[in-house]
């Protein structure tokens, strides 16, 4: 099987290559990913737990779907395909706002990136891919927002880092 690849960038979102996507995190080169935040019509937020059998921050608990785009995929069309592979639906999707972080994992790994941050609405039940996701389920966004600050390494480094910015974005879209 040959290894999924991701778009390196420049810190200007500029596509300057691809690499393998382990290779990537080796490295902790600059690369394109997205997030997606669902939420559903009680704003409680859609989480999961990463399968235990991904290389990287697996059995941590984070935002609804996250991955990154493929050659000449744009970001949009990546997190449609993704949240279908991974969550087993689709909803109409937003983009919310993109944002750069360098955060270091276990196994000396290193996630660089340049993420697009998507929001939705779903009120159903995912029909989850084993592969990818261990549990899920919807959380009151200020019992999760306590329960980072308590155990915050139950959590993946960029769901922390992107929450506070889609909430004050959503706040922000329902008092204007």
């Amino acid at each position: 099987m040959i290894e999924e690849q991701v778009i390196l960038v420049d810190a200007q979102d500029n596509a300057i290559g691809l690499l393998g996507k382990q290779e990537a995190h080796v490295r902790g080169a600059l690369h394109r990913a997205f997030s997606i935040f669902v939420f559903n019509d009680q704003r409680q937020l859609l989480i999961h737990r990463r399968s235990l059998k991904k290389y990287h921050s697996p059995g941590l608990w984070t935002n609804t779907c996250c991955s990154h785009p493929r050659a000449n995929e744009s970001c949009e069309e990546a997190a449609m395909r993704r949240l279908q592979e991974e969550m087993g639906f689709q909803c109409p999707l937003s983009d919310a706002f993109k944002f750069t972080y360098k955060a270091e994992l276990e196994n000396g790994l290193i996630e660089h990136e340049i993420d697009h941050v998507f929001t939705g609405t779903f009120n159903g039940e995912p029909a989850i891919n084993p592969e990818e996701v261990d549990a899920w389920k919807y959380e009151d966004i200020d019992l999760l927002i306590k329960d980072i600050a308590i155990n915050g390494s139950l959590y993946t480094a960029w769901f922390k880092l992107a929450l506070p910015i889609v909430m004050e974005k959503l706040n922000q879209n329902s008092t204007t």
